[in-house]
């Protein structure tokens, strides 16, 4: 699996998780597109400890971003960092089960949060590279 070169430990989990992200740092640099792998995820922590850890995935040049919260627990999904359980575009959180639907703009669709949404994060792409904004 790829790591975007600013991936650390040591995220900070929110005790909740917010109804709309505010990503006050425009053009913040999270990885390479090359970093996800094309119909993949990729987790990236950002280079602020206090940033909130971003779960991302890739369709040929296109890009999505979510917290990598889920909405049922508050907690990180990954089952240890930056790997997740990913199968037929649709992501299952390791902590309680819940299942998202990565092509439903993060629906949950199965598990103790059924109907939420896992929180979008806007991102762009611009000569390979992944950004906030």
């Amino acid at each position: 699996m790829a790591q975007c070169p600013f991936d650390h430990e040591g995220g900070k989990a929110p005790s909740q998780v917010p109804e709309i992200m505010d990503m006050t740092t425009p053009d913040e640099i999270l990885c390479r597109l090359d970093d996800i792998p094309d119909g993949g995820v990729l987790g990236v922590d950002p280079p602020d400890p206090e940033g909130e850890p971003l779960l991302l995935t890739r369709r040929g040049n296109s890009v999505q971003a979510w917290l990598n919260v889920c909405p049922h627990a508050g907690r990180r999904m990954d089952y240890a960092p930056g790997l997740f359980l990913v199968k037929d575009d649709k992501l299952t959180c390791a902590v309680h089960g819940a299942t998202f639907a990565l092509r439903e703009a993060g629906l949950c669709i199965g598990g103790p949060c059924r109907g939420q949404s896992l929180v979008a994060v806007r991102v762009q792409v611009k000569d390979g590279v992944v950004t906030r904004g």
